[in-house]
């Protein structure tokens, strides 16, 4: 479904997944399977986004940002691809950012540019992501700095990287 107030200049968009108004689309972007792109979201050219991803309000994923399968993005996270920004003055090549599949980042979450969040990790809300963050790893902070883990269905954990609740299945 790609409701009639968005812009979709692109044709590489799996099935079942849900665009809504106000969504702009560049042409060369890629989309996986049964995401859900909520309102007011830009997505430039040079972006792959994996399978089963959701991608809340107010998010701009920039050039050279891959977003693999089931990762979460809250509302109006930032993501930035340009260390030195300039008005008018392009880097030969943008800084690329890998969110691994599983992983979440909380609401008005600040990603700067050239990291890698690795599988399953849990970013908190208002946090500001400087540095490359481990598989399963909970950072939260400004600047954020790792706080514990979470095990693959979310609820924080031990070192052993599985909760009580779910025993890992």
């Amino acid at each position: 479904m790609i409701h009639k107030l968005a812009d979709v200049q692109s044709k590489n968009i799996g099935i079942d997944t849900n665009i809504w108004q106000f969504c702009v689309i560049l042409k060369e972007a890629i989309i996986g399977s049964n995401c859900n792109i909520n309102a007011n979201v830009l997505i430039e050219n040079d972006v792959k986004i994996g399978n089963n991803v959701t991608i809340k309000s107010g998010v701009q994923i920039w050039d050279g940002i891959s977003l693999e399968d089931n990762v979460f993005v809250g509302p109006n996270v930032t993501f930035t691809n340009d260390f030195l920004p300039r008005s008018k003055q392009y880097p030969s090549e943008f800084l690329k950012t890998v969110i691994k599949l599983g992983s979440s980042i909380g609401a008005n979450s600040t990603i700067v540019g050239g990291i890698t969040i690795d599988e399953y990790a849990m970013i908190g809300a208002g946090s500001v992501i400087t540095k490359n963050v481990g598989a399963q790893e909970l950072w939260y902070g400004n600047p954020a700095r790792h706080h514990g883990y979470v095990c693959k269905c979310g609820q924080k954990c031990d070192k052993e990287l599985i909760c009580n609740e779910c025993k890992g299945k």
